[in-house]
């Protein structure tokens, strides 16, 4: 069974540091597009960064463009977001996802294949 665990999650004041890790359980990522979106109460999950299969790519949301980056470590079968400059409208529950066998980075949450359960990220005034 395939599990993706999502890590680092936590509380950070404005224009602080925050890393998420993202790693798997039962399968390796290093084929898959794998993104992060994070969702609000009541909004829909949107996406905010995410990184091809090769690495070659990667595509961020307008409004995290500049402040996070997303990496992959194929030896640790990671997929690292670093947010740095946060703001309080970051603050969300960051998920995981994995579509396989892709070279697109897709926008749409249902076409990921795999999800992690979600950290809570919650960044002060």
């Amino acid at each position: 069974q395939v599990q993706l665990l999502e890590s680092g999650g936590g509380l950070a004041q404005t224009g602080g540091s925050l890393r998420l890790s993202c790693t798997s359980s039962g399968r390796t990522l290093s084929s898959d597009t794998v993104a992060w979106f994070r969702q609000t109460p009541g909004k829909e999950r949107e996406f905010v960064a995410g990184v091809s299969g090769s690495a070659s790519r990667t595509s961020y949301a307008d409004s995290v463009k500049g402040r996070f980056t997303i990496s992959r470590d194929h030896a640790t079968n990671t997929v690292s977001l670093q947010m740095n400059s946060l703001k309080p409208e970051d603050t969300a529950i960051y998920y995981c996802a994995a579509e396989q066998s892709t070279t697109f980075i897709h926008r749409l949450p249902k076409l990921y294949d795999y999800w992690g359960q979600g950290t809570q990220v919650t960044v002060s005034s």
